[in-house]
């Protein structure tokens, strides 16, 4: 039997393993207010060059703090000895536009239009957000469709099986679209959707499913 083959048959022993945890998480994707999408895209908005579990933390601050609703300089959040946010002076100033225009922004969310249009929209709309953080976003509130959240964690696991040979050294648009397509084609493969597969992953290089 091939290694290829081996993979797969390792890949869906896990899935069975972590598949009602996965699809629960899954479900609490779907079921989150909209009161919380502001706060989800803040996340989103962190993850870059930071943990998840410190943007985590970063983004249950602002929460508390109502920051939606009140003035506080976002810097104060993201400057702790608790939750370091790498690059927090551009995050901060990304957070503020995103405060400041998200009535709009939200319009957008919560319309009819495609995951991929909405995504467009949101690259292209949104400072701090690009193709890996606009999916992220979107799959964190159960709107991504079948469209997939490209990161390091995700990448190596899809050189383990097979999908991809190498990570490029740097990923325009281009290139994470073809990246996507072929996670896709994998997803059909195996049987897993993409979603499913993106937990998996994460818990596989993490040890954890976190969002």
């Amino acid at each position: 039997m091939s290694d290829v083959n081996n993979n797969l048959l390792e890949l869906s022993s896990k899935y069975q393993i972590r598949r009602k945890s996965i699809k629960k998480k899954l479900v609490e994707f779907k079921n989150i207010s909209v009161d919380k999408y502001f706060y989800e895209m803040l996340f989103c908005c962190m993850t870059p060059q930071s943990s998840a579990k410190s943007a985590l933390k970063a983004q249950l601050e602002f929460e508390r703090l109502k920051y939606l609703e009140n003035k506080i300089n976002p810097k104060s959040i993201l400057h702790t000895k608790e939750y370091y946010i790498r690059f927090h002076n551009s995050k901060a100033k990304y957070i503020q536009q995103i405060k400041l225009n998200f009535t709009e922004i939200e319009k957008i969310i919560i319309s009819n239009i495609s995951p991929e249009a909405k995504r467009d929209w949101l690259v292209k709309n949104v400072k701090g957000l690009g193709l890996k953080e606009a999916t992220h976003f979107l799959r964190n509130i159960g709107m991504n469709g079948e469209l997939a959240i490209l990161d390091r964690h995700i990448l190596k696991c899809l050189i383990k099986y097979r999908v991809i040979n190498k990570i490029p050294k740097s990923i325009s648009k281009k290139i994470y679209l073809s990246l996507e397509k072929k996670f896709q084609l994998f997803s059909k493969k195996t049987g897993i959707s993409i979603n499913e597969l993106d937990l998996l992953f994460w818990s596989e290089q993490t040890g954890e499913i976190i969002k």
